[in-house]
């Protein structure tokens, strides 16, 4: 009751007064039954704007801290998260992907709509990086479709690390649904999950128009976070190093200065002092 609260009272219509966002390829998304919806994630604000712009309901998985914190702050949290279609994963088990994945299955087989973010994470730098078949092994267990989808524009509303951003109109491009049934049966496969969750991903690099990276995006957010260390470290050496140059420089100068200076004589003498 209070999603729909949240999306046709509280806060859909204020999403859409203020930033208008746009969809297309709406009809892509099936008016009843279960399916999965795959997007790339740009922002904390995508799991705002996708759904407004489409009647049904749609459940993604977030984590487990916004329903656990304790006090009136967090008993805020869990009403906001679980009213907003949201349902808690602790992802620092070592049995997040599986419970991620359990979810999703029950959420499927109630006939709803299920959100997922096969990269796993937020990209840190905008473009798309390699999926996690999660959202695969989901579709084959499960037996529904996979509607790929683009968020356009919404890190530059709510840039990652940021709360607020520049005003952007948001938008939201759903592809045709993806039918991996010829799969049936083969969701234990490595090679085949890879292969699906390749073909998803590609659809949301079309959709996008975003560079596509094969590699994880916690990875590359690792290694970006590691260069940009090594880069600080490397430009704090340089500066010690030419401060240090500065300084020998400012003294060798001032020795030729006072080695340039005339010795002093002493009056009515022709010798030095």
């Amino acid at each position: 009751m209070f999603y729909w609260v949240l999306k046709w009272v509280l806060i859909g219509p204020l999403l859409k007064l203020i930033f208008r966002p746009y969809a297309e390829g709406t009809e892509n998304v099936p008016e009843e039954g279960a399916a999965i919806l795959a997007s790339n994630h740009l922002s904390y604000s995508d799991w705002l704007f996708m759904p407004v712009t489409i009647p049904r309901r749609v459940t993604f998985v977030a984590k487990a801290e916004y329903f656990t914190t304790p006090g009136l702050k967090g008993w805020l949290q869990k009403t906001f998260f679980s009213g907003a279609g949201q349902v808690p994963i602790d992802r620092s088990s070592g049995t997040a992907a599986a419970g991620a994945i359990a979810t999703g299955l029950k959420i499927l087989r109630s006939g709803e709509l299920f959100g997922i973010y096969p990269e796993g994470t937020r990209s840190h730098d905008g473009r798309l990086y390699r999926g996690k078949t999660g959202v695969a092994r989901m579709a084959l267990e499960a037996k529904v479709p996979v509607i790929p989808l683009a968020v356009i524009d919404t890190d530059v509303v709510a840039p990652p690390g940021k709360i607020f951003g520049t005003y952007a109109r948001p938008g939201v491009r759903f592809g045709k649904p993806l039918d991996f049934s010829r799969y049936e049966g083969l969701e234990d496969d490595r090679f085949v999950l890879r292969s699906i969750t390749d073909e998803i991903m590609y659809e949301i690099m079309e959709l996008s128009g975003r560079e596509y990276v094969d590699v994880y995006s916690a990875k590359a957010k690792e290694d970006a976070q590691r260069e940009a260390k090594e880069a600080r470290a490397e430009a704090k050496a340089e500066a010690k190093e030419a401060k240090a140059k500065a300084d020998a420089d400012a003294k060798a100068a001032e020795s030729r200065e006072r080695a340039a200076q005339p010795e002093s004589l002493e009056p009515g003498s022709g010798d030095p002092v």
